[in-house]
């Protein structure tokens, strides 16, 4: 039986980053939200930063309001954001690492670490019926983690595997099929470009592909309808 095709969500913080760098209003994150949803997205991602460097609490609010496509909160683990969360109710938080020194994310969240402090966020977002995905590297000990803290999805961080560094794809194959076993839900995402996402989403186990920066910057030469719909043909020639 072949597995379903993952769900292809897009992050769109970039858009707003676009936006500060001149101030204003232009271009509006929700705006190009709207036109994701209407080229074929399955869902929005947004990471709403502690430091508010691109997107900001105004924009989550509209797009929260405006569009019914399932919406993607990226969030570092700490009560203000949990707290905004549990305001808001997006169908999902991502959990993910910040530094503020980072110009992107950089690498997994330590869910094994961090274990005490997550799990009464993790709860709380449980119990708000929000669906809570932890974005770890493809490591054993993070996923059997993520499982304790009974965070029902996880997102592989693809990163290393993006840079090409050797041996990742093996890792991200085994972190799968892990994520199997032990009942998570499997996501991936990072880096992922029209060159390396065919083996990622060719992972029987992968549910969703969390793509952003390549695919605006892909927009800006072929609009977004078209950067949209080339992704989605790879990862449908992938299954």
């Amino acid at each position: 039986m072949t597995a379903p095709l993952p769900r292809l969500g897009l992050n769109i913080d970039h858009v707003a980053t676009l936006r500060n760098a001149r101030g204003g209003s232009h271009p509006d994150p929700l705006t190009v939200a709207e036109a994701a949803v209407a080229a074929g997205v399955d869902g929005i991602t947004l990471h709403l930063r502690e430091d508010r460097r691109h997107i900001r609490d105004d924009d989550l609010d509209r797009i929260r309001a405006a569009i019914t496509a399932p919406i993607n909160l990226e969030m570092a683990a700490t009560p203000e954001m949990v707290g905004i969360a549990c305001q808001t109710l997006p169908h999902a938080c991502c959990i993910v690492p910040e530094r503020r020194a980072e110009v992107t994310t950089e690498g997994g969240l330590d869910a094994a670490g961090q274990f005490e402090s997550l799990r009464p966020m993790v709860q709380r977002l449980n119990e708000a019926g929000i669906r809570v995905s932890l974005f770890i590297d493809p490591d054993p000990q993070q996923l059997r983690a993520a499982a304790e803290l009974r965070a029902p999805v996880v997102e592989l961080h693809t990163g290393a595997y993006a840079e090409g560094r050797a041996g990742e794809l093996a890792r991200l194959t085994e972190a799968a099929a892990l994520t199997e076993t032990l009942g998570l839900e499997c996501h991936a995402g990072h880096g992922l470009t029209y060159g390396n996402v065919t083996p990622i989403a060719a992972l029987p186990q992968v549910r969703e592909l969390n793509i952003g920066h390549f695919l605006i910057g892909e927009a800006i030469l072929l609009g977004l309808a078209e950067s949209v719909g080339r992704m989605r043909a790879l990862i449908a020639a992938a299954r």
